[in-house]
C-alpha cells in the first residue's frame, strides 16, 4: 500500500493501469488528448504489479480487478466510471487545473 501512495504522489497525475484493459486504454487516452502527461504504472508489466493490484483492491473495494485506477494530486479519484462522469459533468478540467496538470 506504501509502495501505490508513494508512486500516486509524484506527479499531478498517476494511472494503474493493465495494458491490455480496453477501459485503461480508453483511460489513458482522454487524459493524453487533454494533454495531461500522466504517470502510468502497468501492473502486468511492473515488478510488484501483484502487490500494487492487492493495495488497489484494498483501496478501491472492489474484488476484481481495480484498474483503471486514477490518483490526481495525490489523490485516489477512481475508476472509469467516475473519471468519465467528472468528464461528462465539466467538473475533471477544473480538477486537473487545481492538481497542476493542465493550464488550459
Amino acid at each position: 500500500m506504501d509502495k501505490v501512495m508513494n508512486l500516486a504522489s509524484q506527479r499531478a497525475v498517476v494511472i494503474f493501469s493493465v495494458s491490455t484493459c480496453c477501459m485503461c486504454h480508453a483511460i489513458k487516452m482522454l487524459f493524453s488528448q487533454m494533454g495531461v502527461n500522466a504517470a502510468v504504472y502497468e501492473l502486468d508489466k511492473e515488478p510488484w504489479g501483484k502487490e500494487m493490484e492487492q493495495a488497489l483492491v484494498h483501496l478501491t473495494g472492489r474484488h476484481k480487478s481495480p484498474v483503471p485506477v486514477v490518483f490526481i494530486a495525490g489523490k485516489m479519484v477512481g475508476s472509469t466510471e467516475v473519471i468519465m462522469s467528472l468528464h461528462l459533468a465539466r467538473k475533471l478540467v477544473p480538477l486537473l487545473r487545481e492538481a497542476g496538470a493542465i493550464w488550459l
